[in-house]
């Protein structure tokens, strides 16, 4: 999709620190982390968020799902234990409207902090 930042990532008109990736998905390094492991685990193929994508290809949210748990291997925070986040909406803090899951972890992730 034109003017979407993912698709450009997708694409490779936008650098990023990609650590997983699959025919359909790519997982990339977020450029604002906000935990020490933060990574953003998105479709290949441009979908809005993910409810659209459950409408469209279910499985396609299952192979989104693997490679959360596949970042979460591979950034070796299986057993500290981690957060998966995909936000739908802007009311709910989605900025970029293209469907993705954010892999939080490396530090206690409870609520309320501390």
């Amino acid at each position: 999709m034109k003017d979407c930042l993912f698709c450009a990532i997708v694409a490779g008109d936008i650098p990023a620190t990609i650590v997983y990736e699959t025919p359909d998905v790519t997982a990339f390094r977020d450029v604002n982390p906000q935990a020490p492991t933060h990574v953003l685990v998105i479709p290949k193929e441009h979908y809005a968020h993910v409810p659209e994508i459950a409408e469209a290809d279910p499985a396609l949210v299952a192979e989104l799902m693997r490679g959360a748990i596949a970042v979460a291997e591979i950034e070796d925070i299986t057993e500290s234990g981690y957060r998966l986040v995909a936000n739908t909406g802007a009311g709910a803090g989605q900025s970029v409207f293209h469907a993705h899951v954010h892999v939080l972890g490396g530090r206690s992730l409870t609520w309320p902090p501390g």
